[in-house]
């Protein structure tokens, strides 16, 4: 337990609220404390979105939706991000008719379009229905039912359900702390840091979602280790985050795992790459599992073939991600990624197909 680890003698805990009372003092529930460094963790919480309606008609929240003790006939889902996806299908394959509104033009609109299309597809097979480009009016409630009103494509729509989950993202949780009398920095609620984790005071540092960064545990880990050598080293050269490698997984059947760089990220930094994908319904390890929906997708530098991004939509992509990380982690090129064995018949064999293709794209040496 991490409250049990915290409560070992070399640490003094205080299981309070807590809140700035000037830059270098806070007050934790009766206690006064001061100290050289701080470092906020405070996290983040689910967003509140003024829907007309919303809060009238009755709502879960991510937080919410798995405490619940009584099956829903139907549910609206509202959001197309990680956490939204993960919830509909989860209650779309226990029994639950699930609608999906999505204001963007398509589901994970961070992504690259070809990267979420194999799991509409996938997600509109198995009964669920999803709109996309939308635009939220109101919410009204009638016997027991709840009733959202939104312009789809510009045409008047209307879906029931019994329930409405709110699944549209969340903010950083920095109701409360006072950052003005610390004098920190922040705008559209998130705490600005700098590469060093640190904050517009030096000796106080935001990590995690509170930073309005990525909200990813093992980035979180990071950036706190991090922030906590910078804290207790003030006189050494300091440490940086870097998101070269940042990674992102999606645990809907087919799962998505994306690390690196996109082609959009790519196209909006004006960087020259080049790219080669192999699908899934074309790799016999996955044709033996039916697993055929998605493929894998690989970036690459034009001129060294250093790997620039990865990207996978389809079975057990949250594991075969890990080769692309451990190769970018070292930057390697695709050539490497050729090299390395990979046993036969593996799903992880697929990503050598894109390497090969990469190969004869870059100039001879």
């Amino acid at each position: 337990d991490r409250i049990q680890a915290l409560q070992h003698p070399r640490f003094a805990l205080y299981q309070e609220h807590a809140h700035f009372v000037s830059p270098t003092t806070i007050q934790a529930g009766p206690h006064r404390l001061s100290a050289k460094a701080y470092i906020i963790a405070t996290g983040s919480v689910v967003s509140y979105i003024p829907i007309p309606g919303l809060e009238e008609a009755g709502y879960l929240t991510s937080d919410e939706a798995l405490e619940l003790e009584t099956l829903p006939e139907s549910m609206i889902v509202l959001g197309g991000g990680p956490v939204a996806l993960e919830l509909a299908q989860f209650f779309s394959r226990i029994g639950v008719v699930v609608t999906l509104i999505q204001r963007s033009a398509h589901i994970l609109s961070g992504s690259d379009e070809d990267l979420v299309r194999p799991v509409e597809a996938h997600l509109q097979a198995e009964g669920m229905k999803i709109y996309t480009n939308t635009q939220i009016q109101y919410v009204d409630r009638s016997k027991g039912q709840k009733t959202l009103h939104f312009l789809h494509q510009g045409q008047k729509k209307e879906v029931t359900a019994t329930s409405i989950l709110q699944a549209l993202g969340r903010r950083p949780n920095i109701d409360g702390l006072n950052l003005e009398a610390a004098q920190v920095a922040h705008q559209t609620n998130a705490i600005l840091v700098n590469k060093d984790m640190r904050t517009s005071q030096p000796h106080i540092f935001a990590i995690g979602d509170v930073n309005g960064g990525y909200e990813i545990v093992h980035i979180a880990i990071e950036e706190g280790e991090i922030a906590g050598w910078n804290a207790v080293h003030p006189n050494l050269p300091p440490k940086h985050f870097s998101d070269r490698l940042k990674t992102q997984v999606v645990f809907t059947d087919p799962q998505v795992a994306s690390v690196g760089l996109s082609e959009r990220e790519c196209l909006d930094r004006q960087l020259p790459y080049l790219v080669a994908s192999y699908p899934f319904n074309d790799h016999g390890k996955s044709l033996c599992l039916g697993e055929t929906y998605g493929h894998v997708k690989v970036l690459c530098h034009p001129q060294s073939g250093e790997i620039l991004g990865g990207h996978i939509v389809g079975p057990e992509a949250s594991e075969l991600i890990h080769e692309l990380i451990a190769i970018m982690y070292f930057r390697g090129t695709v050539h490497d990624l050729l090299r390395i064995p990979h046993y036969h018949p593996t799903l992880a064999e697929i990503l050598t197909y894109p390497a090969e293709e990469l190969i004869g794209k870059l100039p001879r040496m």
